[in-house]
């Protein structure tokens, strides 16, 4: 029986026989891209190499092009040397010549005195004393005019090499650059059913690719504009949280998923510095001064519960599992199963992240960020002059870093691996005096807190936070 029949015959089998057709044909289709992008790779590694080999005769042809120009300086510069001896020569010769005829004369003088004085009479004697006293006074002469009017001055050849071609080897550092220049990826698919994942692998993007697109703003009361925003962060229902110092108190507030607020959500009378969500309605606020973080539940707005560490509490992060607690000195985790602390001694930071058990902090003071293991090892140090006062920091879902750089007036995002950086948001876009960060990882939301300027003085701001779509 044909399969054609069977269909027919049992309608069951007709949707199996229809879901094993197009199965068939997403297969035949996912393998066809796969080949196409196989063949596609062999393409691009013989375009490389090609490419290579280019770049390789570009090389050798500036070097070529360079030692010939170098090769016809250096002619130029050794025919001068020559043309300029010859004439040194010529005239040197000229005068050698002309002492030599001198110096014969002389000679000549000498023999014919010499005969004079043993076989002249007196007259001749008189006559040819007088000749050879003119003789000789004008040979004196000769000397002094030579030794006055410069002919017997020292002359000597100096070569001064050009200050340019001394400068090749102090100033130029490399031949050439090698860069690798990427593009997208233009190679044409068939195309899967709208079920199906659109791309055969997930791409991280590049971190040129990073633009945040405004959202909103948070709607702060007029009598809290000029408090200071320690931090902010997104709650997993989209809702907002921010936390507010002044003058050794401090307080959290509840913001709706548009940004308007709703409530204050409990008050602190000593000073705070930071907050995390942690689970379940929990989230924690560190209490500075007191080496203390407070555990608030945001529902029943009330603290139920204090940790108490050995060093202050500056900032605080969390996976849900653990708490990192920083300082400048060291850093605590706090296992949140059995509350079991663990210091961390070489980890010190003013604000910390957490992102795939790795922690992540910025050194205000030093002007640094730095990644370390869950043991406290050093991963990576970025530094850069770009970064001045880093305060704020947090990751999104591919792992870069973002920093509020408080000098600057500006976020920055770092490359998972410490090596680049790129600023995606300044003084220009309408934002200063930029403090905390944070970034709701599952919808790629993004709020940062800083300050509008006020419209009677440019130099004053007032506090808010804004909301980002990254």
């Amino acid at each position: 029986m044909s399969r054609n029949e069977t269909a027919v015959r049992y309608p069951k089998a007709s949707k199996i026989f229809c879901l094993c057709s197009t199965f068939e044909k997403d297969l035949k289709d996912v393998k066809e891209n796969l080949d196409e992008i196989i063949k596609h790779l062999n393409s691009r590694i013989n375009t490389s190499k090609g490419q290579k080999t280019k770049a390789a005769e570009q090389i050798r042809s500036m070097r070529k092009s360079i030692d010939d120009f170098l090769d016809k300086l250096e002619q130029k510069v050794l025919d001068d040397l020559e043309s300029k001896q010859s004439k040194l020569k010529s005239k040197m010769n000229t005068l050698q010549q002309q002492l030599k005829t001198q110096a014969n004369q002389m000679s000549q003088l000498q023999s014919d005195f010499s005969k004079m004085t043993q076989y002249a009479t007196e007259l001749q004697m008189y006559v040819g004393l007088r000749e050879i006293e003119k003789t000789t006074s004008e040979a004196a002469k000769y000397l002094e005019d030579l030794k006055s009017g410069g002919p017997l001055d020292e002359v000597n050849l100096e070569l001064t090499i050009s200050s340019e071609l001394q400068s090749i080897l102090k100033d130029v550092k490399s031949f050439g650059d090698v860069n690798i220049k990427t593009s997208p990826f233009t190679l044409q698919l068939k195309a899967g059913r709208k079920d199906q994942a659109q791309y055969l692998v997930h791409t991280i993007p590049t971190i040129e690719q990073i633009k945040p697109s405004f959202l909103r703003q948070l709607t702060i009361p007029q009598d809290m504009k000029q408090i200071a925003i320690q931090a902010c962060r997104i709650l997993p229902d989209g809702k907002y949280l921010t936390l507010h110092s002044r003058y050794g108190e401090g307080y959290l507030l509840m913001f709706s998923n548009d940004g308007m607020f709703m409530r204050k959500v409990v008050e602190f009378t000593e000073p705070t510095w930071d907050t995390c969500f942690i689970r379940n309605n929990t989230v924690a606020v560190t209490l500075e001064m007191q080496n203390q973080t407070a555990l608030v539940d945001v529902e029943k707005n009330k603290i139920f519960k204090s940790i108490n560490l050995s060093h202050k509490c500056l900032s605080v992060t969390s996976d849900g599992q653990i708490l990192v607690i920083s300082s400048k000195e060291k850093s605590t985790i706090v296992n949140l199963n059995d509350m079991s602390h663990k210091i961390l001694e070489g980890v010190k930071a003013n604000s910390v992240a957490l992102f795939k058990g790795n922690i992540y902090g910025t050194i205000f003071w030093e002007n640094k960020v730095c990644c370390y293991k869950s043991t406290g090892e050093a991963l990576w140090t970025f530094m850069h002059d770009g970064i001045v006062y880093p305060q704020g920091i947090t990751l999104d879902k591919n792992g870069f870093v973002y920093i509020v750089s408080d000098y600057n007036n500006c976020l920055l995002v770092v490359s998972p691996d410490g090596k680049n950086y790129k600023t995606i948001l300044s003084e220009a876009d309408g934002i200063k005096c930029l403090r905390a960060i944070d970034i709701n990882r599952e919808t790629g939301v993004m709020i940062v807190s800083g300050g509008t300027s006020i419209e009677s003085d440019d130099s004053k701001s007032l506090e808010t936070a804004f909301v980002y779509k990254i």
